[in-house]
């Protein structure tokens, strides 16, 4: 019986082109790692490993892609110690203080400190004509040089809040609360806007709030007295890192019952596989 002649060189010939070919595909996609898309890499992974879990690539407060959008590395760097943020809004409420002095306007501007947070509060004279929400031009001019100096403290900050005030105006008689919530509401958001267009602070930390008629300082009997219930008022608040609720913005989200939907998003294009 006649043998079967074997295939020859033609069988190490295949085996060696799909060597080759798999070695170009596996340079290839070393190559595309260099200047890798994490989305398509966690996609990537994931058509291999369906399984494959999403964790941080970099903690928080690092200079990264996990870095805190909102604050504590604002400007990039690390996170801050709470030393240094205490530090920082020590300096906000001495630079408050000196600005207050320099103007001689003490009469429409007091700044006051207390613990964590610095407080502001402003006459209606300062930014408003009677009755009215629309800015005055001096008015502006001082939240300029305000929000500069606020600015400065911002990677310090939790929370920016502008609460605005009205007077009664008849002691007798109280205002009629249509108006009198949405004067004190829609000054209070006109200073926030004019601060939020000056970049100071990321916006998720600014809130801007009406009290109406019901929190005076003063007797609404006189004059003089209404004259100090008109009034916008500035509570800054700085971080506190070793709360367990986490800064403002994470309690907001821990009351509501879901989490911020940036941090989601964050994690979720941000992966290593598992």
């Amino acid at each position: 019986m006649k043998k079967r002649k074997s295939g020859g060189g033609a069988n190490w010939m295949d085996t060696y082109g799909d060597m080759v070919t798999l070695l170009l595909c596996f340079f290839v996609l070393l190559y595309s790692m260099s200047t890798i898309d994490q989305q398509k890499w966690v996609q990537l992974v994931q058509s291999f490993n369906p399984d494959a879990t999403h964790e941080p690539t970099e903690m928080k407060g690092n200079n990264g892609q996990l870095a805190d959008p909102t604050g504590g590395t604002e400007g990039g760097g690390p996170q801050q110690t709470q030393d240094e943020i205490d530090t920082s809004i020590e300096q906000l409420f001495l630079d408050l203080k000196a600005y207050v002095a320099q103007q001689g306007a003490a009469e429409n501007i007091s700044v006051s400190k207390g613990d964590g947070y610095v407080f502001i509060s402003f006459n209606d004279a300062v930014f408003f004509d009677g009755d009215s929400y629309v800015l005055r031009p001096d008015g502006k001019d001082v939240l300029d040089d305000v929000g500069t100096i606020i600015g400065k403290a911002s990677s310090a900050i939790d929370e920016l809040r502008v609460l605005g005030h009205t007077a009664q105006g008849d002691p007798n008689k109280p205002n009629n609360p249509t108006v009198d919530r949405f004067l004190s509401s829609d000054r209070a958001t006109v200073v926030l806007v004019y601060l939020q267009e000056q970049n100071i602070l990321d916006p998720a930390r600014m809130i801007s709030m009406g009290y109406g008629q019901f929190r005076p300082v003063a007797d609404n009997n006189t004059s003089e007295g209404r004259s100090k219930n008109r009034r916008v008022e500035l509570i800054v608040t700085g971080r506190n890192v070793t709360s367990t609720l986490g800064d403002g913005i994470e309690q907001y989200y821990t009351e509501r019952g879901t989490e911020s939907p940036v941090s989601t998003q964050t994690k979720t294009d941000s992966a290593v596989v598992g």
